[in-house]
């Protein structure tokens, strides 16, 4: 019987991936689109990234580990959806197109058709976007199901609308004129979700307060002197025995001249400043929050421009910047300013602009979440977390949310609020789901105001768009197709995976758990996958301001997906923040290759069906299990580090380095009985036929080509496989193993250090003590060309390779 590879190439080239991503589309497009009905379904609420550019290796590394989850479910049986669509509603397409253009999006958006004009721009903005990130991921060899009806489609639209409509009908959407976090370059209100905060350096400003029943002076510490016209009181902690007595006096706001009130209040910190604390409108949340608790009348001197109000005196028409310089120069020259010093101080900023933040007064429409708090704690508790501890972020925002959600926003690129206002009564007006609407440029669906009969000229359309997280939180409703095949979804819903990034659990996370609650009932994971960030080899974030993004495609095109896929897999646990590192690309690549070795070498014997097991293949079988094994729970938890390494390490140094050695001698020589030969080609064929599965989703190129040629299939039709062995002894012959990988190693050591070549045999004899070895002393020998025995102790003059090891030469 001659032996010979029946895989002719040499080597593995990444460039069959190509022919590959053919054959798959080829494949996919003859799949049935019922065959979700006879299986279990997996949902991937897959995060649609936000068309706003290429990503870098580290937002590459994040969706190829989304696909690797994917395609283990499959592995178990799973019907998988794993829908990729693009997120392109929102603030940072139209900061983009305001640069790339030189306009300023409310000039040209005053208009009906400035504003068609300018959602035009956008929408090829995001085309172009939309297609780079396509192509990243086709060539990864992702298997999402692409959607274009992106976050933006009138499909995906329609959607959020109707659950704008259901929710206010509910109650559960207002409106209401209250303090908000406002953007004076986006011209917007945030929610607290969007809001950042840097670390800057500004001064802290020592001001004078003359009482007005005295003479005497207050000082107060301010780091906003220019709010000093909206100063409506002046607060000290009541344990602050400096200020016993003062409270209920009044003190004369320095160079305004009105009154302010002086009170107590125990949020207070004594140790800031002078232990004296103005309140403003606004300065920041706890001003916000003690004009409500005080009963304080606010003045707004900020307007939405950041610019000062008539109601600023004489700081009117200055920029917020400017007007600070201004009132310092002013206190200092009326000699109210005692002393100035710099601090380190965080400032709320815009998550998009950076720009700083001011509080306004703003008529907004709000969605109620603080009624939700505790509900939505109990729900996390019923979802599994991976890992578990980025639970606790999401709980300490939940506990830290102190007002409702506004959803309505001052923009253009978003999905129109679906309310018309009754100029007549005040009414607002909300129309029948199931269509997209537009009301800044369409007619009202009504002849006449349904509340007080006004005719439809008093309709007037809504301009403002939805935040984009309320858009975006409705995402696993849109993959589980909620609203549109309500049979799918029931099948679906509870099988639903969020795979998202840590930065992300304050908004997409936060607002779907909320979003679906309000609208189902029912929590909107099973489980939720939390990945870190993505950094540089220094280990810094990749930014284009750093000049360190790094380009996922030529580093595909130079080693292949596979072995970035690797990389992705194997650069850190689940949770923790991963570096790019080429070296680890390399060795993914020469993973591949050595994954083509063995299918090279192991293509040369037949695939018995069956075997009578010799006992060094049970004992691989066994210790292969245990890899496998490990590879499983790794992927249970939704972690593909540990498949990734354990089956780089049971494909290399376990089954190449010791098993395919110990049994090649047998596979191939016929000086060896059938039977034995059969148990080597068993055994091969079965634990390298489960190493390509199990490395299947992590390297679905080498894997697949591989399984084809050697299995005349896909290795993606296959389902996870049994057990290699079962037998109540499976951990002793796994330990077995271990003990003969021992001996190699040992002996390997030996003749390195002798200079002698592994090939070449061993001149004497080899006794081993260690009694457990005498079913293998037959493959041992055969591999290290020398006679093996057990023996109670060595010979005289025995050397010793190793604690139960030597070698006696022949006399």
């Amino acid at each position: 019987m001659e032996l010979k590879p029946r895989i002719e190439e040499t080597k593995w080239d990444p460039s069959k991936e190509l022919e590959l991503l053919k054959l798959w589309d080829e494949e996919k497009r003859s799949a049935k689109p019922d065959e979700w009905r006879g299986k279990e379904v997996f949902v991937v609420d897959t995060p649609p990234p936000y068309a706003s550019g290429k990503w870098h290796v580290g937002g590459a590394a994040h969706y190829a580990q989304i696909d690797m989850i994917a395609r283990y479910f499959r592995l178990k049986g799973y019907y998988v959806l794993a829908p990729f669509y693009a997120d392109r509603n929102g603030l940072p397409v139209e900061v983009q197109v305001e640069k790339t253009y030189g306009i300023n999006a409310k000039e040209l958006a005053s208009t009906p058709e400035g504003r068609r004009k300018f959602l035009q721009l956008c929408r090829d903005f995001l085309d172009r976007a939309e297609a780079d990130l396509v192509r990243v991921w086709r060539r990864m060899g992702c298997d999402f199901n692409y959607w274009k009806d992106g976050t933006d489609s009138p499909r995906y639209r329609t959607i959020t609308q109707a659950t704008f409509i259901r929710l206010f009908r509910e109650g559960l959407i207002y409106e209401a004129e209250r303090p908000v976090r406002w953007c004076p370059r986006c011209g917007t209100t945030l929610a607290e979700a969007e809001i950042e905060y840097d670390e800057r350096d500004d001064y802290l400003y020592y001001v004078k307060y003359r009482l007005a029943d005295s003479d005497d002076y207050l000082v107060v510490a301010t780091t906003r002197p220019e709010l000093i016209p909206a100063c409506a009181a002046i607060v000290y902690n009541p344990k602050d025995s400096r200020y016993r007595g003062l409270a209920g006096r009044k003190a004369i706001a320095p160079l305004f001249g009105h009154e302010v009130v002086i009170l107590e209040h125990p949020s207070v910190d004594m140790n800031f400043g002078t232990g004296l604390e103005m309140v403003c409108s606004y300065g920041d949340e706890d001003d916000v929050r003690l004009f409500r608790e005080l009963g304080l009348k606010p003045k707004v001197i900020i307007d939405e421009r950041g610019v000062m109000t008539s109601e600023a005196g004489l700081l009117a028409g200055l920029p917020v910047d400017e007007a600070r310089k201004r009132v310092a120069e002013e206190l200092e020259r009326n000699g109210l300013l005692v002393r100035k010093e710099i601090i380190r101080h965080t400032v709320p900023v815009c998550w998009r602009c950076k720009t700083p933040l001011q509080i306004i007064n703003r008529r907004e429409l709000f969605l109620r979440q603080l009624d939700y708090k505790d509900r939505l704690k109990e729900l996390i508790s019923t979802i599994k977390f991976a890992p578990e501890f980025h639970k606790r972020k999401l709980i300490d925002w939940i506990d830290s949310i102190s007002m409702d959600w506004p959803i309505s926003r001052d923009r253009y690129y978003g999905t129109e609020i679906p309310l018309w206002r009754c100029t007549k009564c005040g009414a607002l007006l909300v129309p029948e789901p199931g269509r997209y609407y537009r009301p800044w440029e369409e007619e009202p669906p009504w002849s006449s105001c349904p509340v007080c009969g006004a005719p439809k000229e008093y309709l007037i359309g809504e301009r403002r768009v939805f935040d984009t997280w309320f858009d975006s939180s409705i995402s696993m409703l849109y993959a589980t197709r909620w609203a549109e095949d309500p049979e799918f979804y029931q099948k679906a819903s509870g099988n639903v995976l969020r795979p998202q990034g840590e930065d992300i659990i304050r908004t997409w996370l936060y607002y779907t758990l909320l979003r679906v609650y309000q609208l189902t009932g029912r929590p909107a994971f099973r489980w939720i996958r939390i990945t870190g960030m993505g950094l540089d080899p220094k280990g810094r974030p990749m930014h284009k301001s750093l000049g360190n993004v790094i380009d996922p495609e030529p580093i595909i095109e130079k080693y292949g997906a596979d072995a970035f896929r690797f990389w992705a897999a194997a650069s850190s646990r689940l949770g923790y923040d991963y570096k790019y590192d080429e070296k680890k690309i390399v060795t993914g690549r020469n993973f591949a290759t050595k994954l083509w070795n063995l299918a090279r070498f192991i293509s040369s014997f037949p695939e018995p069906a069956s075997a009578n097991l010799m006992p060094l293949d049970k004992a691989f079988l066994a210790l292969s299990q245990r890899y496998l094994d490990a590879a499983v729970q790794g992927y249970e938890e939704l972690d593909v580090y540990e498949p990734a390494v354990q089956l780089y390490e049971l494909a290399w140094n376990v089954f190449a380095s010791h098993y395919v050695e110990l049994a090649k001698d047998r596979a191939y020589s016929d000086e060896w009985p059938r039977e034995e030969r059969e148990s080597a080609w068993y055994t091969l064929h079965r634990t390298f036929k489960a190493i390509l599965i199990f490395l299947s989703p992590v390297m679905p190129f080498v894997t697949d080509y591989i399984f084809r040629k050697l299995y005349g299939t896909s290795v993606h039709s296959q389902r996870l496989p049994s057990p290699l062995i079962e037998d109540v002894e499976a951990d002793k012959l796994a330990g077995d193993a271990e003990l003969v990988m021992k001996v190699n190693n040992a002996i390997w050591s030996f003749k390195k250090q002798r200079g002698i070549r592994l090939s070449e045999p061993l001149k004497g004899r080899v006794y081993t003590t260690i009694g457990r070895l005498s079913p293998y002393l037959k493959d041992l020998g055969s591999l290290h060309k020398a006679e093996f025995v057990v023996a109670d102790r060595p010979p005289e003059g025995a050397q010793a390779i190793e604690d139960g090891l030597y070698l006696a030469s022949e006399a």
